[in-house]
């Protein structure tokens, strides 16, 4: 296993010690949300409006109680619903597909900060 030293602002660095173990698996998500295949349109990826709701969500700090009641905006999920109809009904374009696969890692997050939140809640009490 290979050590990496960063650094980054007190208030960052303020942030991250309650996560410290989940580092690994947050960069490898951060990684895979950054990377941009070669069949994909480059402008998707951080720019997705999904994508910096829940990283302007998470940035606040939420209480596990707060991530898990945490839910997209009436506006995304709309969205969300509107590429899930498109696909069934005559398939996306690069982009939409693109669009919907951001929507698709976005879950697993939320998923997994979920679990995290619930096991969290859990070892409180």
């Amino acid at each position: 296993m290979t050590t990496i030293t960063l650094e980054v602002t007190d208030e960052l660095a303020g942030r991250l010690v309650s996560l410290q173990t989940h580092l690994p698996q947050l960069l490898t998500f951060a990684l895979d949300l950054l990377g941009t295949p070669i069949n994909r349109p480059s402008t998707l990826g951080v720019n997705s409006p999904v994508l910096i709701e829940i990283i302007d969500f998470l940035a606040r700090g939420p209480s596990p109680t707060a991530l898990l009641a945490y839910k997209v905006s009436p506006k995304m999920q709309a969205r969300l619903e509107e590429l899930l109809d498109i696909n069934r009904e005559q398939g996306l374009t690069p982009q939409g597909q693109a669009e919907l696969d951001t929507y698709q890692q976005v879950n697993h997050l939320l998923i997994l900060l979920k679990a995290r939140a619930r096991i969290a809640l859990a070892s409180a009490n």
